[in-house]
């Protein structure tokens, strides 16, 4: 029998980015905000916080899918008929608001890499998608369930399955955009988009497509979700100050604050991009995925499973610890979670933690969930392209266990240096973790 010899692999590169989150409506808003250090997060006004333990959240807002899903584009080519709008009035009603905000980040993210203008001569059978959500459409859920309490079975909307599902989201995206390649949809709780990422960098990389439109998107700002984390004593509770209440590593950290949002990249075969003349925002170089097998909710001690995730995204990128400059951290504002995570980097980057950036973006976004992942590659992509590194805000008062670590956590102003390549981090419920590298071009 005739065994083919293993292709190499290919290079996979960013040329797109897309974001709708609660420091920015836009990505290069989101990152303005990340790297001046500005929260976005406050009151709950999505529902009434009366009674409620927890009243604060990061929102998405001033977020109209009418106007953010407006700009035409030509994804069957340039004088073919043109997609003028992801939604109109009426299509808005058929979508849960996950797929909203999913639909404007890939729009955005899609127009940004210039694959618009290329369409006549790019096959929609090499162009894919991987957008992950972890939890969908809970708003949706919670709202019909009311209605059928009230009203009865014949007042549920004939789109609640369409509104509520996970893949609904990459399905309307491939409709969108006419994505015919791969169609997949991750959920890995906290760690989905960064799945997401690294399963579509994967699939351009051993040729399974040319271009992946991936990320991951999230909006369960609601009544049950505040609720349940509450009971499980995850959320901040600072609601006299929510500014103030996402603070990674710091001894006074409570809890994180829940948020929404959606980031999505563009990855693209890097020849292809070259030949197009397309800008490159840094390349994807290797990805790892493990499980810790310890418990459904916590991390395994010393962030065993996480340190294994991070030297296998190292090894598969063909770097040395010491070749990363900056770490985008999972760091949520748990107690127990920021230093299990604190102590797995400290142990991957022995060498040289003592020139290594280390930050959350929680501090700022809140926690994304199932857009968590992909919020902190925004962060790690973007320090890579304009030399900085965001820092982690509200880090008053270093937990003494963190501090003896000897990591720097950019505390509250961000560090304007070269980051040569970055690593960020993302870590879900049921053991899961993925680790993304990324460097420079």
């Amino acid at each position: 029998m005739n065994i083919p010899l293993q292709q190499p692999r290919r290079r996979v590169v960013i040329t797109g980015l897309g974001a709708v989150t609660p420091v920015g409506n836009t990505a290069p808003d989101a990152w303005r905000a990340l790297a001046a250090g500005e929260s976005g997060l406050g009151p709950i006004t999505r529902f009434d916080t009366a009674n409620c333990p927890v009243t604060i959240a990061g929102e998405v807002r001033n977020f109209d899918p009418l106007r953010q899903l407006a700009q035409p584009v030509f994804p069957r080519g340039v004088g073919a008929e043109p997609v003028a709008a992801a939604f109109n009035a009426k299509d808005t009603k058929k979508f849960g608001r996950f797929t909203h905000l999913g639909c404007a980040a890939a729009l955005e993210a899609y127009v940004d890499s210039g694959l618009d203008a290329h369409r006549s001569v790019l096959s929609p059978d090499r162009l894919g998608v991987n957008l992950g959500v972890g939890l969908g459409g809970l708003p949706e859920i919670e709202g019909t369930h009311e209605t059928w309490r009230k009203d009865g079975f014949r007042k549920i909307s004939p789109f609640f399955i369409i509104q509520i599902a996970p893949n609904l989201l990459a399905g309307q995206v491939s409709l969108m955009l006419d994505l015919r390649g791969p169609n997949m949809c991750v959920a890995s709780a906290c760690a989905t988009s960064g799945h997401a990422l690294g399963e579509a960098a994967a699939a351009v990389a051993r040729g399974d497509a040319d271009v992946m439109i991936a990320g991951g998107a999230e909006s369960t700002i609601t009544p049950l979700a505040i609720g349940a984390f509450a009971q499980m004593r995850a959320l901040s509770k600072r609601n006299h100050d929510p500014t103030k209440a996402s603070r990674p590593y710091d001894a006074d950290r409570d809890g994180f604050v829940l948020s929404e949002g959606a980031v999505v990249f563009v990855f693209e075969e890097y020849e292809q991009a070259r030949r197009r003349g397309a800008r490159i925002y840094a390349e994807l170089r290797g990805y790892g995925a493990t499980a810790d097998a310890h418990h459904l909710s916590s991390l395994a001690p010393g962030g065993e499973g996480s340190q294994r995730s991070m030297r296998a995204a190292l090894a598969n990128a063909g770097l040395r610890p010491a070749e990363i400059d900056y770490v985008s951290a999972h760091a949520t504002s748990t107690p127990g979670g920021d230093g299990e995570e604190a102590a797995a980097i400290a142990a991957v980057f022995a060498e040289n933690k003592g020139s290594l950036n280390v930050s959350g973006v929680k501090s700022m976004t809140g926690h994304l969930l199932g857009g968590a992942g992909a919020m902190g590659a925004f962060a790690a992509v973007m320090a890579i392209k304009d030399g900085v590194v965001p820092p982690t805000v509200n880090l008053d008062n270093l937990e003494p266990a963190c501090a003896e670590l000897g990591l720097n956590y950019t505390p509250n102003t961000a560090v304007r240096r070269a980051v040569r390549a970055a690593l960020s981090n993302c870590f879900g419920f049921g053991g899961a973790n993925a680790s993304l590298v990324f460097a420079a071009v």
